[in-house]
């Protein structure tokens, strides 16, 4: 990250253009999902100081989307058409040019089914955990395949954020827990019983 908090322009495209698909944009675990997700489960969050948090990360994804959407431009922008062949990125450059579209790494397009959004306390702020340890994984396996460092470096900080993330919404789920002062918080869903 530069200091304005903007990623790093990439300054060649040393990284094989057909890699972009690695990068969370759209996947299961990429940051459409997350931001979707947290902004969704806001809703039917009962308590003010956890809607507050998943707005607060929700809209940290929209950021995150900004940023890999970057790369993946930054990284596709220019091409030749012998490049886009030898990449074997020539099928989704007939599709999207070198728009960003949102796919997961395997090219499957984004949908709304890959999120979770359940209505319950416990079970989203659970979900949310699995999503944010999901999504740190895929950037520990992009970091393993990634030799371009220019796009490392903002790597890293993105898995970063996740694990902060992580924290948060372990803290929120321990923050629900006494909210419900010692009710079987197993049984009973305070947005909705």
């Amino acid at each position: 990250m530069t200091e304005t908090g903007k990623p790093h322009k990439i300054s060649k495209n040393r990284w094989c253009a057909k890699h972009h698909r690695f990068l969370p944009f759209g996947g299961p675990d990429g940051e459409l999902g997350a931001s979707m997700r947290y902004l969704s489960q806001r809703f039917a969050m009962p308590y003010p100081e956890l809607k507050g948090l998943l707005t607060d990360i929700g809209t940290e994804e929209l950021g995150h989307l900004e940023m890999v959407g970057t790369i993946v431009h930054q990284l596709t922008r220019s091409m030749k058409p012998e490049e886009i062949k030898k990449a074997g990125f020539d099928a989704y450059f007939v599709d999207h040019t070198a728009g960003v579209y949102p796919t997961a790494a395997s090219g499957f397009p984004w949908n709304a089914a890959s999120i979770g959004v359940k209505g319950d306390v416990i079970t989203d702020l659970t979900e949310d955990m699995g999503a944010e340890q999901k999504a740190r994984t895929t950037y520990d396996n992009i970091l393993r395949l990634c030799d371009d460092p220019d796009v490392s470096n903002v790597i890293r900080f993105l898995r970063e954020r996740e694990v902060v993330h992580f924290q948060r919404f372990g803290e929120g789920l321990r923050l629900a827990m006494e909210k419900m002062d010692g009710r079987n918080f197993y049984a009973v869903n305070p947005a909705f019983d």
